[in-house]
């Protein structure tokens, strides 16, 4: 069994693990994967430490480890940690927070 890797984002940047959405459309069609978008909304898994400001103090972050996020559709980076699927993106890339 080996050890799970633990990721700690940098400044105003966040980890999310993409949420998949349905399988299935309307009327029973369903759609293959390399016709799928990439999802636009995910699990925060990860937060830094906030983007410093140009007087040298330190910003804090509007979102939290366990919030459901919208981010646009092409943002950030995809990264594999574990086999798993995760996105690292900046803070300003999220869209809203999901409740």
């Amino acid at each position: 069994m080996g050890k799970k890797t633990s990721v700690k984002p940098l400044s105003d940047r966040v980890v999310v693990l993409p949420l998949d959405e349905d399988e299935q459309m309307r009327g029973g069609l369903y759609i293959p994967d390399t016709a799928k978008e990439k999802p636009s909304q995910g699990e925060v898994i990860a937060v830094g430490p906030g983007k410093v400001s140009d007087d040298g103090t330190r910003l804090e972050m509007d979102v939290k480890v366990g919030d459901k996020v919208l981010y646009g559709k092409y943002s950030g980076t995809d990264v594999t940690l574990d086999g798993e699927e995760y996105l690292i993106l900046r803070e300003s890339d999220i869209l809203a927070i999901v409740s």
